[in-house]
């Protein structure tokens, strides 16, 4: 052989050699970063729930009617004299195009007055729909009583319907409807944000893993010293005392990325809807499931039983209930052990088992210790 051709034979090998040695040890890809902000929040600094009871004028015959309702026209009397109208004595009012309605609105932080936000406008009473509906002002106060906002404004219901002779057409939900930036805000709620020389961080789930992580990246970005984790939910963090350099300090720390350690392992159960969640960590250990069905079958038959013709009794009608029970056997099925969550996917579906099923089988495997995972009923 040439040398030329030697020397390239050589190379090839080194070269193929080189890519298999880097396959081999090619490490694991990591599990996506998250930035702070998406994990944790400034204590204290967070949106306020408020409430107001008020009025929907302008419907079209779809309002409460006074009879069933008759919190909508004391209501409405008690406006019309803040308003200098006085109904003579003994006059009943029956309106149709008005309906008593709760307003529920999130103050964000940080809201000023002058400010607007959207509010949400349900029916308290029997109104058949709030489409076309207008809301007077209303007050709308939080857990203290202080009135923070103000509403008014014309509603957006999302649907549609129509009766007539006893038929009925209906699109979404009418006695619900929302106001884009209908009430404007009248007091600010004060947050620690420039109280003291720390703040608190907290974590969105409790999880040591993921404070430690978090103050970790904070003090390699920040400076030794700068966060500690307080403990499995709250990490404190040294921030500067001018107001324009917190803010830019809390800019900088909430978009540093870290890598978040597995979260335990969890099963979710909805119980109402049947539906199971679980996440990556879960693991299975090996058992064996055997699961069957019971069924009960209740029947009833009318019976009449009638006296004789020349007798003195009544005829009475009567019921025969019949009750049949079944039950419907199931093979004893070996699940292996698995480490993954596709081999868990498997061994569950082996099963043949509705979701409904699988509520009652995850919940015995985990008090057999055969599933790994903190269960959650919801």
């Amino acid at each position: 052989m040439p040398p030329d051709t030697d020397k390239l034979m050589r190379w090839v090998i080194a070269a193929g050699l080189a890519v298999a040695s880097t396959a081999l040890w090619w490490p694991v890809p990591a599990q996506a970063a998250v930035r702070i902000k998406e994990v944790a929040a400034v204590q204290g600094v967070r949106s306020n729930q408020l409430v107001g009871y008020g009025l929907v004028v302008g419907l079209d015959g779809t309002g409460d009617q006074s009879t069933q309702t008759p919190f909508t026209t004391q209501s409405l009397n008690a406006m019309l004299q803040q308003m200098g109208v006085t109904l003579p004595p003994g006059v009943t009012m029956q309106p149709r195009n008005v309906a008593a309605v709760m307003i529920t609105a999130q103050l964000p932080p940080f809201a000023q007055p002058g400010q607007t936000i959207d509010v949400n406008v349900s029916s308290v009473g029997n109104a058949k729909s709030l489409r076309g509906g207008t809301l007077i002002a209303t007050p709308l106060k939080g857990a203290d009583g202080q009135v923070y906002a103000l509403a008014q404004g014309n509603l957006i219901v999302g649907g549609a319907g129509a009766a007539a002779g006893g038929s009925k057409v209906q699109i979404n939900h009418l006695s619900a409807g929302r106001i884009p930036e209908g009430a404007s805000v009248e007091r600010s709620v004060p947050t620690p944000l420039l109280e003291g020389d720390s703040l608190v961080l907290g974590l969105n789930a409790s999880d040591y893993a993921t404070a430690r992580a978090v103050a970790g990246v904070i003090n390699r970005a920040k400076g030794a010293g700068t966060a500690a984790a307080v403990d499995g939910r709250t990490v404190r963090v040294r921030v500067p005392a001018a107001s324009d350099a917190r803010v830019g300090f809390l800019a900088d720390i909430e978009n540093l990325t870290l890598e978040l350690a597995q979260p335990a392992a969890r099963v979710v159960l909805n119980a109402r809807t049947g539906s199971v969640v679980m996440n990556d960590a879960v693991t299975l250990g090996a058992c064996a499931v055997a699961h069957g069905s019971l069924s009960v079958t209740i029947s009833t038959t009318p019976v009449v039983s009638q006296p004789n013709a020349l007798g003195q009794g009544e005829t009475v009608q009567a019921e025969r209930s019949d009750i049949a029970i079944s039950q419907q056997g199931g093979a004893l099925i070996s699940m292996p052990a698995g480490v993954r969550l596709t081999d868990v996917v498997k061994a569950l579906n082996a099963l043949g088992a509705t979701p409904m099923d699988l509520l009652a089988i995850l919940q015995a495997m985990k008090s057999a210790g055969a599933l790994h995972a903190e269960i959650e009923v919801i």
